[in-house]
């Protein structure tokens, strides 16, 4: 990697949409350099800042913030999705909802994963569901080395594939982002999962934000240059369809109202070691950006 790194997954309609040509057309300075699967950055770029810029989940963002990192997160949607998809059980068993999760045990890559972090807050203020009534079985801890899983977390290791676990009955739900699996003996735990999605996206505002974009302190220094980037990146998020687009917020004013609901249950949820608000996370990016921001 080069000094003058954008590291993105270009999985999502926006990341997938960014080219070279439009970095370099915003004059930004950046190299774009595409990384599957992104979640490979979220570590080095936490405890190392290891590339200048780079997409970040949205949940190891709140760590490296409670944390105090010394990184600056731009208010960019970079990743979305409808994560009421996310929650699976084997369809070979018998069948449960949502309000049946007390006392199963969830299996997800790890604790701190945002798609997982999501689902939890779904849970909770959908279904009445609390994350420690269910019992949490990972595989490896957070990107954040300072984080330590709560007490009703189990880590088992890589060695132990979540599909195979779930498959064998040695959890009841497993968890999934953008590795959901596609075989037949699998169900959504939420009946029809993607009109879920719509409603509470239609009813609420909240869209539940995967990934956002952190640079370093070096990067962020340059306001005209991050304000550069920032152009580039809301140009071809207004250049999507409008109902894509619409799962894209960028900018503190229209990403408030799903990052606040985030910061709520993260805080539930036992992510953060302190309270945070969206200034904590956002404020300085607006600061150095204004309205841009």
């Amino acid at each position: 990697m080069s000094g003058q790194d954008l590291v993105l997954g270009g999985r999502s309609a926006l990341s997938g949409a960014i080219t070279q040509d439009i970095l370099d057309g915003h004059d930004t300075g950046f190299r774009l350099v595409t990384l599957d699967p992104i979640h490979d950055a979220f570590t080095p770029m936490i405890r190392e800042q290891a590339y200048p810029a780079s997409e970040l989940a949205i949940v190891a963002a709140l760590q490296a913030v409670s944390f105090g990192k010394p990184l600056m997160l731009l208010p960019v949607t970079m990743a979305a999705r409808y994560q009421h998809k996310c929650i699976i059980r084997n369809r070979h068993r018998p069948a449960f909802g949502p309000k049946d999760l007390p006392g199963k045990r969830v299996g997800v890559r790890t604790y701190s994963q945002t798609t997982a972090a999501w689902v939890r807050a779904i849970l909770e203020t959908e279904y009445g569901v609390p994350t420690r009534a269910m019992h949490w079985v990972t595989q490896i801890g957070s990107h954040a080395a300072e984080f330590a899983d709560p007490n009703f977390v189990e880590v088992v290791g890589r060695e132990h594939p979540l599909l195979d676990m779930l498959e064998t009955g040695e959890i009841d739900a497993a968890i999934f982002g953008n590795d959901l699996p596609d075989v037949s003996w699998v169900a959504p735990v939420i009946d029809d999962p993607e009109a879920a999605g719509r409603r509470l996206h239609r009813d609420s505002g909240i869209v539940a934000i995967n990934h956002v974009v952190a640079l370093t302190r070096e990067v962020a220094a340059d306001a005209a240059r991050v304000g550069r980037l920032m152009a580039a990146f809301r140009d071809v998020r207004d250049s999507l369809p409008s109902e894509t687009a619409s799962l894209f917020p960028l900018g503190l004013d229209e990403i408030r109202t799903s990052v606040e609901a985030l910061l709520k249950s993260v805080e539930n949820q036992g992510l953060v070691t302190r309270k945070l608000s969206i200034e904590d996370v956002f404020g300085e990016a607006r600061t150095l950006l204004g309205d841009a921001g």
